[in-house]
């Protein structure tokens, strides 16, 4: 297989690369760009731990591969730090409620919140479980993940104001 050159647009920043056609968009932003936000889980799927944001939308990382994504815009965890790397508000809820022991889930957790609480609003306890039931956690009992993304939906819809990632 020959390489490709793409352009990826990751955390509003544009990486000119050089592919295989074989490479995942994990492989990709984790290894060539060293992005260690986005990591390795179980490489089907199933796990949500390679979780990345393209367009807005939670895909898996390790199923997407590289050439798929150009054109894009591509967010991982990091993206969502602000001025000075300042946590996202969804970031400090999960601390404050303590939703984030080892930190391996975490990116996964983050991003498929955010995602679910811009398109619902207020979501329902059942409707963040369903949404988190691809990202797995083996620290927590997922509880006080919950609590977390309850805690951040309240204050977004109450109107405070959130960074959006690039």
């Amino acid at each position: 297989m020959m390489p490709r050159q793409i352009v990826l647009t990751v955390n509003g920043e544009d990486h000119e690369l050089w592919v295989l056609p074989s490479e995942t968009l994990l492989d990709v932003l984790h290894d060539e760009l060293g992005l260690a936000d986005v990591r390795y889980g179980c490489g089907e799927g199933v796990c949500g731990t390679c979780t990345v944001l393209v367009d807005g939308e939670p895909v898996s990382g390790c199923l997407t591969l590289a050439v798929q994504a150009p054109g894009h815009q591509i967010t991982t965890l990091r993206g969502l730090l602000g001025p000075g790397e300042a946590l996202h508000p969804l970031q400090e809820c999960l601390l404050r409620r303590g939703g984030a022991q080892c930190g391996f889930c975490t990116p996964g957790m983050v991003l498929t919140a955010l995602n679910l609480v811009r398109r619902c609003g207020r979501p329902t306890r059942a409707e963040i479980r369903y949404a988190l039931i691809g990202n797995l956690c083996r620290c927590t009992g997922y509880t006080k993940i919950l609590d977390a993304i309850e805690e951040y939906a309240q204050t977004a819809a109450a109107g405070e104001p959130e960074r959006d990632p690039p």
